[in-house]
Order: C-alpha cells, then sequence, then structure tokens
C-alpha cells in the first residue's frame, strides 16, 4: 500500500471509519487490517443471540464483500500489524504497508484468570467469535457452569446458560453485582432477578482455584472453603485494552489509548477510536471514561475520521448501552459516574423501574428495566442538556416525557 490511511483494527470502530471517510469525501486509500480470520462482525449478539443458537457466525458479519469493494476499502483479515514506525508498519505476514495517516481501532481483549487450574479444558472466555463458538461447543454439553465475574457478560451468559436448563452459579468478588456500572438499587434487582429464575449468586466470593480431573474443569474452590461442581468455566472479569502499538509509538495510554474530544491521540496527527481508547467524559466533559459499547465505537470512529480529513467535530454523542439478561432489558444512556442521588421510578419487584442518576442536581444517566419510555426521555434529555428535576422525576405516575415539555431549558 502506498499513502492514505491505515485503520489497525477490523473492528465495529474500524469499518465504520473507513466508511465515514468516504461519506466526507475522501479520495485516497483506506486499508483495514484485521488479526480475525473472519470479516468484521457484531460482538454485541455474541453473548446473546449468538450462544443461545438464535444466530450464526454469518448473520454478524458488520457488512458484505461488496460494501468494501464499493467504498473502495481494502480490507486485509487474518493479518495481525506487529510494528508500526512513522508512515510504516509492518505484519505478521511480512507485508509493509505505507501510510500518510494512521487510526488505531484495535478495542481490548479479556483479562485472563491467573488462579490454578486456569489453563484447563472447559475453562472459556467471551470477547471475540472463537471464544463464543468455543463457549456454545462445552454449553450444548455442559451441566454445571460456574460464571466468574458479574458483570454485563457474566450475567448475559449466565441467563443463557439457565435458560437452557444449566445448572447456574455466579461467583462475585465484590459485594454486588455490575457494581462499576450500575446503582446498589439496581444490583440487588438483578441479584434477586438471577436467583428467582434459578442462578446461585454469590458476592464477596473469591475465586482460588479451579479443579480438575484428566486435563479438564471438575469444579472451582473458593477462598472460603466452598468447593462448586462444574464442567464449564465462564471467566467475565473484565477486559485489557489494546495499547502495544499505541505505546511502540509512544501515544499516552492510561488504562487505554488517552484521546481528547476529537479522537486525536497525544500525538494529534493519530486518532484511535472503540474499546481501546479512553476520553473526557461526554455528558460532563471532566475525566476519563473508557465506554465499552458498539454505539460509542460507531460515533468515536465518526469523529476520528472527520478528524482525519481536517473537519474535526467534537464528540456529542450520550453514550448509550444495553443488555439483556432473561426478559429483562437493561437500557444506560449516559455516565453516571460521581453521582450522588439516584431516583428510582416504578417497583423493581415489578421488574419494571428506572434508576435516575443526578449529581447536584444535574441529571447524569438512567438505567431502565423494561421501562423503554424512561430511557428514551433522559437520553433525550442529555442530548439536549434539558433539566429533568429530581424532585418531580421522583413521581412514577407522572411521565417524564410530561416533565420534559414542561421543563425548559436555561
Amino acid at each position: 500500500m502506498t499513502g492514505g490511511v491505515l485503520v489497525v483494527g477490523a473492528s465495529q470502530a474500524g469499518v465504520q471509519l473507513g466508511a465515514s471517510l468516504r461519506e466526507h469525501g475522501y479520495d485516497g486509500p483506506v486499508t483495514l487490517v484485521g488479526a480475525e480470520p473472519q470479516p468484521p462482525y457484531q460482538r454485541p449478539p455474541l453473548s446473546k443471540a449468538y450462544l443461545g443458537g438464535a444466530a450464526d457466525s454469518a448473520s454478524l458479519e458488520l457488512r458484505d464483500q461488496a460494501f468494501y469493494a464499493n467504498r473502495r476499502i481494502d480490507l486485509l483479515p487474518a493479518e495481525r500489524v506487529t510494528h508500526i514506525g512513522r508512515g510504516t508498519a509492518l505484519t505478521d505476514q511480512g507485508r509493509v504497508l505505507d501510510f500518510d495517516h494512521l487510526a488505531l481501532t484495535v478495542g481490548a481483549r479479556a483479562r485472563r484468570l491467573t488462579v490454578p487450574g486456569s489453563d484447563l479444558t472447559g475453562v472459556c472466555y467471551l470477547r471475540d467469535l472463537a471464544d463464543a463458538a468455543l463457549l456454545r461447543r462445552h454449553l450444548t454439553r455442559a451441566r454445571h457452569v460456574v460464571v466468574v465475574g458479574g458483570g454485563f457478560i457474566g450475567l448475559e451468559v449466565a441467563a443463557v446458560a439457565r435458560s437452557d436448563g444449566r445448572s447456574v452459579t455466579v461467583v462475585e468478588a465484590a459485594p454486588r453485582l455490575m457494581a462499576r456500572a450500575v446503582a446498589p438499587t439496581v444490583s440487588e434487582f438483578y441479584r434477586h432477578a438471577h436467583a428467582r429464575r434459578g442462578t446461585e449468586v454469590l458476592l464477596g466470593a473469591q475465586l482460588t482455584r479451579i479443579d480438575g480431573e484428566h486435563g479438564r474443569v471438575a469444579g472451582v474452590s473458593l477462598a472460603d472453603g466452598t468447593r462448586l461442581p462444574a464442567d464449564l468455566v465462564v471467566a467475565g472479569v473484565g477486559v485489557v485494552p489494546r495499547t502495544e502499538l499505541a505505546e511502540q509509538l509512544g501515544l499516552a495510554c492510561d488504562g487505554g489509548i488517552v484521546v481528547d474530544e476529537f479522537a486525536r491521540t497525544s500525538d494529534p496527527s493519530i486518532v484511535a477510536a472503540g474499546d481501546c481508547t479512553v476520553m473526557p467524559n461526554p455528558v460532563t466533559g471532566e475525566g476519563r471514561v473508557r465506554l465499552e459499547s458498539m454505539p460509542n465505537a460507531i460515533a468515536q470512529a465518526r469523529v476520528a475520521a472527520a478528524t482525519l480529513i481536517g473537519k474535526a467535530r467534537p464528540y456529542a454523542d450520550v453514550p448509550w448501552f444495553w443488555s439483556d439478561q432473561y426478559d429483562l432489558k437493561l437500557q444506560i444512556a449516559g455516565v453516571a459516574d460521581g453521582y450522588d442521588q439516584v431516583v428510582v421510578r416504578g417497583e423493581p419487584e415489578s421488574e419494571a423501574f428506572s434508576a435516575l442518576y443526578y449529581r447536584g442536581g444535574e441529571l447524569l444517566a438512567v438505567n431502565a428495566v423494561n421501562r423503554t419510555a424512561d430511557y428514551l426521555v433522559v437520553r433525550k434529555a442529555l442530548a439536549s442538556r434539558t433539566p429533568l428535576p429530581a424532585d418531580r422525576a421522583a413521581h412514577a405516575d407522572v411521565p417524564l416525557k410530561d416533565l420534559l415539555v414542561a421543563t425548559p431549558a436555561p
């Protein structure tokens, strides 16, 4: 390749960045390099429809081959960039790629367990399609499933396994579920919701060893002496952003590749987008956040593409996310970091309620469980900077949309 834009990472962000370049009229070469053998695909369904058997790998593909051909995006799958210098990249296939502009959309990898027995057959992760295919094969034969980690991925896997009739135990080291993302009220709701459906949830539980027989998982041992039967262990203990190439280039990294609101790295000629990045909080503009979501990958990639062609505009999208667990749809808008008040609308026991997060009276975010109307109103309010006073929002019998109309922006 000679010149043009090199996009490293054939992820959702990478595909969107390439497409956005063409939408902006960029006419130079665009090369998209990805280490995985298959074309770029959707990741959110891996822990939902794909794992449950309702989707196959072909249905997950983001775009068909014609999409890349029509936009003159040179897609190079099954090829990992191993070294980047100024204007030149080298792949593990020995290919040399010259570029004028560089975008990093390299994503993140699953954090691995380090306890004894982590290398046994039957210890699975869920980050990419290969992980999901292996996990699905193991799940068809499993009777006792232990999920290590009570975050979104762990709980989604637990829901699929339990719905498929497996015995499921969730082992979470923290005192509550999804602690980094939701308020205690929401955590407690999900603990009870999983328990009602037959999943055992152990909080404050520390995994110390995975026990095996003949090279396969046979159980797990906890710090308090508890031993749980298991023929499948699924680890959902977070991810590690891929920063190796950024570090080669001397870019600032701090829990991810540091970018500004224009998706520029510490070298303003290089952009980055997606799960590999940490960025200013798009709601408050303060601090740094890492947003692991498909919508953020798309929004940030669009910003990065505009920056590359000299039409820089700041990231202005309201972050949003969803999680499907059984028949419970959790929809999140905004970023709740630093909240000091939570307003709950509806009764959690009804399995349809929402939690609104405030700081100093300012609306930050919403978690809505089977309550899409509240989610949509808060997302609109955040986008338009329209206040929703906490004291009025607390009246669950008053539709939030009425408050949005009745409360003009200052």
